[in-house]
């Protein structure tokens, strides 16, 4: 295992692929995603297919996102990640080929979106559960900071960079994605670094379930990550209502299309800025504390929006409140991966995923039916109502309280195999 130390992250040759890779295929994502539901919207005209075909992509996650995450711990990783993304670019390239030659039908776009949506959660359980063993444990916390200055920089960035593609031509966005695709999976190649712990026991002869219910059972006996997880979990609800209520709330203040990308843009700024610091912050201050002023942060910060008289003031407010948690999700999960057993991690990974992915898919699907029934402003209040609750319980669970820095913990990943043997008997 490579480990490294200081500002020597990027003299490891093998995250500068991986990362160059990730930050081509997020550009790529980003073109894709942006021009979808506008062809969707051309060939049929209903804004329900088009968020349909869209949320295809979470219902993977949903669906198959415990079954990704065992089989990322039997197959090998690095060979996964390369499939995945050939055949990425595949689906794309077809949806390219077909617009082009007037060919596309809505039940092709389902197809691939549904593909594309298994692939790339085979893709993220596996990436996160390899990462540790490409850079080390010392570095880990600073790739994962590395990592979500990478996407927020593409978040700032992006959306302006997609809507030149589209405007080039309805099927540059998807070429561009598919080659996007077919270049990180050439960057993987490329790599040296081991993506997993040599096993001698891998098993491929015993039942999924079993295997995911072993993993489920891990997470389950460790306190901080499971308190945590649950509150990340509604987090993600009132998260998953907040993208429509802050467009809500622009469009009562008489933003244009124009400033609601710059309040999301304010909010990736911050993210950004968070994500600069997110190492040294892990490194120096306690988990549960960086938890605790997150949960604080936003429980103070959200109730602004209803208050903010103007666009410039709604961005400034996204850009504070999204400031802590990309601190926090690197925290957290430097402290999952680093006291998670390699031959556990797809499948403790894929069961945080999962249970935040679909707890951001619920407040999604509810947050429409909230704003027509309380009204937006009001749903500003009772989101910062229940994240006062969230900040408040976090705040007294003695377990979390007592979690160590995240960084402290790499030690414990050399004797992740031993401690799995135990436990297995």
């Amino acid at each position: 295992m490579n480990t490294l130390r200081g500002p020597g992250l990027f003299r490891n040759r093998d995250f500068s692929l991986l990362l160059s890779g990730q930050l081509v295929s997020a550009i790529g994502d980003q073109a894709h995603f942006m021009a979808l539901p506008l062809i969707v919207l051309a060939l049929t005209g209903s804004a329900t297919q088009a968020g349909f075909v869209l949320g295809l992509g979470t219902l993977s996650f949903l669906v198959f996102g415990l079954i990704a995450g065992a089989l990322v711990d039997r197959w090998d990783r690095k060979a996964t990640m390369i499939w995945c993304e050939l055949g990425r670019a595949v689906l794309t390239a077809g949806v390219a080929v077909a617009l082009w030659l007037n060919r596309l039908t809505m039940p092709q776009l389902y197809a691939t979106a549904m593909l594309v949506g298994i692939l790339t959660t085979l893709f993220q359980v596996a990436n996160t559960a390899a990462l540790p063993n490409v850079v080390g444990p010392r570095q880990l916390s600073a790739a994962l900071g590395c990592s979500q200055s990478a996407a927020s920089a593409v978040g700032i960035f992006g959306a302006s960079l997609a809507g030149a593609l589209y405007a080039v031509g309805r099927t540059v966005p998807f070429a561009v994605n598919a080659v996007s695709f077919a270049v990180s999976a050439a960057s993987l190649r490329l790599m040296r670094a081991r993506f997993q712990v040599d096993r001698q026991d891998v098993r491929t002869t015993s039942r999924l379930t079993t295997e995911i219910r072993e993993g489920l059972g891990w997470l389950w006996r460790q306190p901080v990550i499971r308190f945590l997880t649950l509150v990340s979990a509604a987090d993600k609800v009132r998260y998953g209502a907040g993208y429509l209520l802050i467009i809500t709330l622009a469009r009562q203040v008489g933003a244009s299309p124009l400033w609601i990308g710059v309040i999301f843009s304010g909010a990736a700024v911050g993210a950004m800025a968070g994500a600069l610091v997110s190492d040294r912050a892990t490194r120096r201050f306690p988990l549960g504390r960086i938890a605790v002023v997150m949960l604080w942060l936003e429980a103070l910060m959200f109730p602004l929006y209803a208050l903010a008289p103007n666009p410039l003031l709604l961005a400034a407010v996204a850009a504070a409140e999204s400031l802590v948690a990309p601190i926090y999700a690197v925290a957290m999960t430097t402290h999952q991966l680093a006291i998670t057993p390699d031959e556990l991690r797809g499948r403790a990974t894929s069961a945080v995923s999962t249970l935040t992915t679909g707890a951001l898919s619920i407040g999604t699907l509810a947050g429409g039916a909230l704003i027509t029934t309380l009204g937006a402003k009001p749903l500003v209040w009772l989101c910062g109502a229940w994240l006062l609750v969230l900040a408040l319980l976090t705040t007294a669970n003695r377990a979390v309280r007592q979690a160590p820095p995240a960084g402290a913990l790499p030690q414990q990943q050399a004797t992740s195999a031993a401690e799995t043997a135990d436990m297995t008997g």
